[in-house]
């Protein structure tokens, strides 16, 4: 019979061991090295010296005595084309990682704003509970002419129930 591997989906992952090995360690750092690099690259700065580092390479290479030529013109500057594809093919990757990491934050940052939205919902429906209540209580309370009115009335009985012996004080 024979035995299964070892690596199972069933089996806890810290047991399962893998056939490509992890490089780099601490993810966070190479995502944060991505966003620095993609934010350089979108500068004006870095076209600048782009631009620049091009030109003068091109400029050397095709001025310069032909014994001093590291990437002569003849051959199409084949060196400069591979050193700006090698960053291109580096650059690519790297912006992509970090605009998934700003993805990542805006989903975080938008499920914040939907559970503050909710709470200040929940909140405002609550308040609004509380005014209607305290409207029906006031409603409900005897305002000052009532309780003056009430009084007189009161007054106005006491005078009738009075015998004609008792004098009023007024």
């Amino acid at each position: 019979m024979a035995r299964r591997s070892d690596s199972r989906l069933d089996s806890p992952k810290g047991l399962r061991t893998s056939f490509v090995p992890r490089l780099g360690g601490n993810k966070d750092s190479v995502g944060r090295f991505s966003e620095t690099f993609a934010r350089a690259m979108g500068t004006s700065g870095f076209l600048i010296g782009m631009t620049v580092f091009v030109a003068l390479w091109i400029a050397y290479n095709t001025w310069a005595p032909e014994m001093a030529q590291f990437d002569p013109r003849r051959l199409n500057y084949t060196l400069l084309t591979l050193i700006l594809s090698l960053q291109a093919s580096y650059a690519a990757p790297l912006i992509l990682l970090a605009q998934n990491r700003q993805d990542d934050r805006d989903r975080v940052q938008f499920e914040q704003d939907r559970q503050r939205a909710e709470r200040n919902l929940a909140d405002t429906e609550y308040l609004a509970r509380e005014v209607v209540a305290l409207r029906l209580a006031v409603r409900e309370l005897a305002s000052k002419d009532f309780i003056r009115a009430e009084l007189r009335a009161l007054l106005e009985e006491l005078d009738k129930d009075k015998s004609p012996d008792i004098p009023r004080v007024e």
